[in-house]
């Protein structure tokens, strides 16, 4: 949903929607679920918030993106770095979330319980 004209508003929150995963649909398309943002009191946009899994696939790509290759190629260290920042973004709470991860990461699930037994070790520290 862009046009050359565009809002303010949406120039200002697509960075985020695209962020999250979520779709950005004029006002008359939004279900009961989805968003409606308002400026001065107009419907300017709705925003459809991916599903929690769909969300932790977009996350998972994006740190692929940053990383500029697949994370199952990535050292032992910047895994460890990669499930303590999912963890703080709610990744494990998903149903399937250590295995999502496990598979992303090239490593078992016992490993990335693993990593995330050592780190809350080291915050009880």
């Amino acid at each position: 949903m862009t046009t050359a004209g565009e809002h303010p508003l949406i120039t200002a929150v697509k960075p985020l929607v695209d962020a999250m995963g979520g779709r950005m649909l004029v006002p008359e398309q939004a279900e009961p679920d989805d968003v409606v943002l308002a400026w001065e009191g107009e419907d300017v946009l709705a925003v459809r918030l991916p599903q929690l899994a769909d969300s932790l696939d977009h996350i998972l790509a994006a740190l692929e993106r940053r990383h500029g290759m697949p994370l199952a190629e990535l050292d032992r260290k910047s895994k460890q770095e990669i499930v303590r920042a999912l963890e703080a973004r709610g990744a494990f709470s998903v149903r399937h979330g250590v295995e999502t991860v496990a598979g992303a990461l090239g490593v078992s699930r016992f490993t990335v319980y693993n990593y995330l037994n050592r780190e809350n070790a080291a915050k009880g520290k």
